[in-house]
């Protein structure tokens, strides 16, 4: 069978190069052949493999929880109710993702709804992202730079 090469592979399975020798340093996946001229050779097999990694990331799954796929994958005496375990706990950690994802929404929903969006200075967002203190750091120089710009534009 003849190989196919980095650029090749990558186009067949949908992860990118790069990744491909992220996969195969971190041992997802196994070294490639190499040609005489030090050239990675990919099959079949090797593409398929990546294709399920690349779906397991899709599905969010971190590179241990993938390495633990593939080794089940690969091994046709395992047991369905480990896979089913391990699916499970990555849902309930979704799920617990999904939760603070909402209350990072809610969050910015009610700093926004609470910023007039105007010419003032004053900004809650701000000043929350600042931990509850209104403005940067003092000026050694003690001139309030806003201010100065403000009186400038009343000019202009």
């Amino acid at each position: 069978m003849q190989g196919m090469n980095i650029g090749q592979a990558a186009d067949a399975s949908g992860v990118s190069a790069k990744m491909i020798r992220h996969y195969e340093q971190v041992g997802l996946l196994p070294a490639a052949r190499r040609t005489e001229s030090g050239y990675r050779q990919y099959g079949d097999s090797e593409v398929h493999t990546l294709r399920f990694i690349r779906q397991a990331r899709d599905l969010g799954f971190s590179i241990a929880e993938i390495t633990e796929l593939v080794g089940l994958w690969q091994n046709r005496r395992r047991s369905s109710r480990v896979v089913k375990s391990l699916a499970q706990a990555h849902i309930q950690a979704l799920e617990a993702k999904a939760q603070e994802l909402l209350a990072m929404k809610a969050t910015l929903e009610h700093l926004v709804h609470c910023c007039h969006g105007d010419e003032r200075p004053d900004c809650p967002i701000l000043d929350n992202l600042a931990g509850g203190e209104s403005g940067p750091p003092s000026d050694p120089s003690g001139l309030d730079h806003g201010q100065v710009r403000r009186k400038k534009s009343q000019f202009q």
